[in-house]
């Protein structure tokens, strides 16, 4: 799990989005930031990482051995393993989010790991050195956006809703990865 060093400037971007929040609710007459104000982007960090090695396996189909060990993994058990500092105000935060919120997020998570999952499968030995880019490029920008999206989610502290179309994104990526495989069986097979 990440320590406290691994990652300082992901932590410190979380900080000062939570001291930026913190800033919004006074200057709107809060006298306390909300409790999802402390939501962490350490968490996406686990994305970030598969999504470098599937970039990488792209070139390099050694790296394949790496990404097998690769897992989702939801922010819950994330932080309830971490030990950074800020896990448990991290944990905090997520309970404190609305319903809606959380909701929404969990499926844009559902997104990603679908999606990274569908990646990591593909790019398995045995695989055809001239499929795996095509693989790289059928999911890595998909994955990098809903990325993205889940780091504007936190560090709003759960203002920021992703659209509810989060998971056809990913999806349209799984098809063609999958339309790419069909193809390459009919090759094979014809």
């Amino acid at each position: 799990m990440p320590s406290e060093a691994s990652f300082p400037a992901e932590t410190d971007h979380a900080e000062a989005a939570g001291a930026l929040s913190d800033r919004a609710a006074d200057a709107a007459g809060s006298a306390c930031p909300p409790a999802s104000a402390g939501l962490s982007n350490d968490y996406l960090n686990h994305y970030s990482e598969v999504l470098m090695l599937i970039e990488m396996a792209g070139d390099d189909p050694a790296i394949a051995a790496d990404l097998a060990d690769w897992q989702p993994v939801d922010y819950r058990t994330y932080f309830g393993a971490s030990e950074l500092r800020r896990a448990a105000a991290a944990l905090a935060a997520y309970d404190a989010l609305p319903d809606e919120s959380r909701l929404a997020f969990e499926k844009l998570v559902a997104a990603m790991d679908a999606l990274a999952s569908m990646a990591v499968f593909a790019l398995q030995p045995p695989t055809d050195p001239a499929t795996a880019p095509v693989i790289v490029d059928a999911t890595a920008p998909a994955l990098r956006s809903l990325i993205a999206r889940a780091g504007a989610f936190l560090n709003s502290g759960g203002q920021m809703l992703p659209p509810d179309g989060e998971a056809g994104e990913a999806q349209l990526a799984i098809d063609r990865v999958l339309e790419r495989a069909a193809q390459r069986v009919d090759l094979e097979i014809g």
